[in-house]
């Protein structure tokens, strides 16, 4: 029964609206402010405990496999091998989809936001890259004049985060998350990723190498995942508009971030004019960013990785998969925005 429930659910369609209202902007939130709460006050990851005990179960159904297979019990030893293995599937999918995954299913962030115009041109994401490169000249100076706060003890980070959610949702406030390194720190490094969520426990994974002007807008992105915004561009989306209500680090983490996204995306000209015009400062802090992913990275592991990740997206109804990353251009260019980058829903009726 558990298979088939998990099976059901994996393929029959929900209600994007019933997801919002009942879960994302509800249920979820209600649950997120108890166990994040829980994985905050333990210092080690929680994750690496799951993880553990589902190797161990892995390494208990071989070796009671292995065992039929000595008695002479074949078919009945794979049989239950089997359907162990999927018992146990399933119990992760349920857990995954209870616990934050359904957040896949809810109304996408683009049909909730009032949009200024249909398609992001080519001419506005340029702007938009020159309007980057601007913040971060002004903006090094006096984010480098002192150490940069861990973002779990920043309060000016903590207050922007829960005044954006405030600005996208009436629901319940969600809670930030501590960063906590974990046993599969060493993967972050080879597959040039920079934090994720265990959507088991509900807390915050980073990478160990993190270098501290990027830590803020990384801790943003993952806590907008901890709010149910699951989608990766809507994720950037919020995370960006968290960092530049706090303080000028986060402002200036949440611009290099942006410059990053759009010189990827921007013909070679247009990129070549934007690195022209950025100022030695963060010229030099973009260099310790390449430089730190080309000396952690395995290219044969970080393509493995996110092939996979890619294959994930798309099981959980993200069609772009790995592309969704990009798409929080198409989100800041399209979305209306009042004075302060403050974002514009569309009423409700017309969702």
């Amino acid at each position: 029964m558990v298979v088939a429930v998990a099976a059901t659910l994996l393929v029959v369609p929900i209600d994007p609206v019933f997801v919002e209202r009942a879960y994302s902007t509800r249920t979820y939130l209600e649950w997120q402010s108890r166990l994040t709460a829980l994985s905050n006050r333990m210092a080690f990851a929680l994750f690496d405990v799951i993880l553990a005990l589902a190797a161990l179960t892995v390494a208990w159904i071989v070796v009671a496999a292995v065992r039929g297979f000595r008695r002479g019990r074949r078919w009945r030893a794979l049989g239950t091998a089997a359907t162990r293995m999927l018992a146990a599937g399933a119990v992760l999918y349920l857990w995954f989809l209870a616990s934050w995954g359904l957040n896949y299913r809810r109304v996408p962030l683009i049909e909730r936001l009032e949009l200024a115009r249909p398609a992001p041109v080519a001419a506005a994401v340029v702007q938009l890259g020159q309007q980057a490169v601007e913040r971060l000249n002004a903006l090094h100076r006096r984010a480098h004049a002192r150490p940069v706060p861990n973002p779990w003890h920043n309060a000016s980070l903590h207050d922007a985060y829960r005044q954006t959610l405030r600005y996208l949702s009436d629901g319940p406030p969600a809670l930030p998350g501590r960063l906590k390194h974990s046993l599969i720190g060493p993967y972050f490094r080879w597959a040039s990723v920079d934090g994720m969520i265990d959507p088991f426990a509900l807390e915050v994974l980073a990478n160990p190498d993190l270098l501290p002007f990027e830590t803020p807008f990384v801790a943003a992105h993952e806590w907008a995942h901890l709010g149910g915004y699951a989608d990766e561009s809507e994720a950037s989306f919020v995370g960006w508009l968290t960092c530049l209500r706090a303080d000028e680090g986060a402002q200036y983490s949440a611009w290099l971030f942006l410059y990053w996204e759009i010189s990827g995306v921007v013909p070679t000209a247009e990129r070549a004019a934007l690195s022209a015009a950025l100022a030695a400062g963060p010229r030099a802090d973009i260099a310790a960013v390449a430089s730190r992913i080309r000396r952690g990275q395995l290219p044969q592991v970080r393509a493995i990785s996110w092939t996979a990740y890619d294959q994930y997206l798309k099981a959980n109804r993200v069609e772009e998969g790995i592309r969704s990353y990009d798409a929080v251009i198409t989100l800041l260019a399209r979305a209306r925005f009042d004075d302060n980058w403050v974002p514009v829903l569309r009423e409700r009726g017309s969702q």
